[in-house]
């Protein structure tokens, strides 16, 4: 039988960048193919131009063994694919039952909007593939792991039989990923095919029926989940071996950095969700906070950085008060910050590369003479953090809001981690980056604690926060419940910490140090 979808010598030409080199690709219907590869390989490309957003330069699509032309998203689902993107496509004030519609809209006599008719198959489709979402509820107000349930109901609602998952849980939690795996197995029990886009290699081996890898616009190869491993995936995507454990070693913490003594941050409902938060952060030391997302970690990072004004208590850095200080003061004394939300807080996206990486610097020498940009130093400072830190862009003159995620993210690290720092706030720092960046970005924190810098690390990474830490704390409800010493601590314990059990318990470390010290 042939395969439900075929891609024949695909290939796609940007300024600069081949970004799809005659690329072969098979899905055969009710399974899952996992397309692995890191940043920049060309999986979203690809992607884009079986969803018609964008056009192939050579090669043909095949659906059912018969060739097709998609020049826009409307003829992908014509045809049967739907897109689940990365940054969902969900108007946050209509309810669910009005993002779905929108586009289709049914009507009933005097061409009135037909919302009961919507509504009911959406509960029909909820139970059909147990997505449990109410098509009443307003996005806005939905977790993201049930925003990107409203993203799936989208394309079974217009009847998609081949569904795309562009990096699906780069912004969910470990249990919300988890629970997205149940539902792509649901829906190929019940027929569909997927098409799961990813760098993470854990998820192709637990979900994937297939896996092809793709490096530099290429596919270089297929394995099997069953029988492949870490290590011959991660070679594959970056064609070289990679040390997927953090070396480091254990080394004296010096002195305070940054204090944190009761602190209370409220949300924009006013509602307290950092609730009397105290910590110290010290020089040559990752404090980790591990926590489900939600319950304060967003807010808190955003009193420290000066995102967000606290309702009381005290923030200390470096022995200066920097309690609800601006930004760019607290940047100018020293510390850098990764933030959780790299678009809406990291980047401007119109900037090119270049601006981007001097927005922290950009009104000091040598970028600037008096109020004069100098932008031959801003290029040079840009040509030397692009190689350095391997971003994948045509030019540093692009516009940073066309490159990949991934790259993205690498363009805030570049820029943080090449300054002068004694503080590091990284939240999410590998979000969205592929295993070689990873470890790239890992050995870069290494190397800033073993430099006497004070790390204060966020992270849903459960594996990042135990490898990169020297000490845990973990955040419940607005409070940090336990700190555990990173060298004594499981995950089981780290798990049911972050659901709000203490276990009963209490191990020493060696030097006598309680491992888990309550704050109740």
């Amino acid at each position: 039988m042939a395969p439900i979808l075929q891609l024949k010598g695909i290939t796609k030409q940007f300024p600069g960048v081949l970004a799809n080199d005659h690329i072969d690709l098979t899905l055969n219907k009710g399974e899952i193919l996992a397309l692995l590869g890191e940043n920049g390989a060309g999986k979203s490309t690809l992607m884009n131009i079986l969803y018609g957003l964008y056009q192939p330069d050579e090669g043909e699509i095949l659906v059912n063994d018969k060739k097709v032309t998609i020049h826009s998203p409307t003829d992908a689902i014509k045809t049967g694919i739907g897109m689940v993107h990365q940054h969902f496509m969900l108007i946050p004030v209509f309810t669910v039952t009005e993002n779905v519609m929108l586009g289709s809209e049914p009507v009933k006599a005097g061409d009135f909007l037909d919302r009961p008719k919507t509504a009911d198959k959406i509960r029909e489709i909820s139970r059909q593939y147990k997505l449990e979402v109410n098509p009443d509820d307003r996005v806005e107000d939905l977790p993201v792991g049930v925003q990107q349930r409203v993203e799936i109901i989208k394309l079974l609602y217009r009847e998609a039989e081949i569904l795309i998952f562009d990096e699906p849980t780069a912004v969910l939690t470990p249990q919300e990923a988890d629970e997205l795996f149940l539902i792509m197995r649901s829906l190929v029990k019940q027929g569909k095919s997927i098409i799961f886009i990813t760098h993470k290699l854990r998820e192709v081996l637990d979900v994937a029926d297939r896996i092809t890898v793709i490096r530099r616009g290429k596919v270089v190869g297929q394995a099997d989940p069953k029988t492949a491993n870490k290590n011959e995936l991660a070679e594959m995507m970056v064609g070289r071996a990679i040390s997927l454990v953090v070396q480091k070693e254990v080394k004296a913490p010096g002195k305070i950095v940054l204090s944190v003594k009761d602190l209370v941050v409220a949300d924009q409902m006013k509602q307290m969700v950092v609730d009397h938060v105290s910590f110290d952060v010290h020089a040559g030391q990752v404090l980790g906070v591990a926590g489900v997302q939600g319950n304060g970690q967003t807010e808190l990072v955003e009193a420290v950085t000066g995102l967000r004004k606290s309702v009381s208590g005290s923030v200390d850095f470096g022995g200066t008060e920097i309690t609800n200080a601006s930004p760019r003061k607290i940047t100018s004394l020293g510390s850098a910050h990764v933030p959780e939300d790299r678009q809406a807080d990291g980047l401007v996206l119109p900037f090119t590369v270049a601006e981007n990486l001097v927005l922290c610097t950009y009104y000091q020498e040598p970028f600037a003479k008096g109020v004069v940009l100098q932008y031959d130093k801003i290029l040079e400072n840009s040509i030397s953090l692009v190689k350095d830190f391997d971003i994948r862009t045509p030019s540093p003159l692009t516009a940073v809001g066309t490159l990949s995620g991934g790259n993205q993210q690498k363009v805030i690290i570049a820029r943080e981690l090449s300054r002068p720092i004694q503080l590091l706030v990284a939240s999410q720092p590998t979000r969205g980056l592929d295993v070689g960046s990873i470890e790239y970005i890992h050995k870069r924190i290494v190397q800033k604690r073993d430099e006497g810098c004070a790390v204060l690390l966020i992270s849903p990474e459960l594996d990042e926060i135990i490898e990169l830490s020297d000490r845990i704390a973990v955040m419940y409800r607005g409070k940090i419940i336990a700190t555990v010493n990173a060298d004594n601590v499981t995950k089981e314990t780290l798990g049911l910490l972050m659901a709000g059990i203490v276990p009963e318990k209490i191990e020493s470390a060696p030097n006598g140090e309680k491992v888990v010290e309550t704050t109740f």
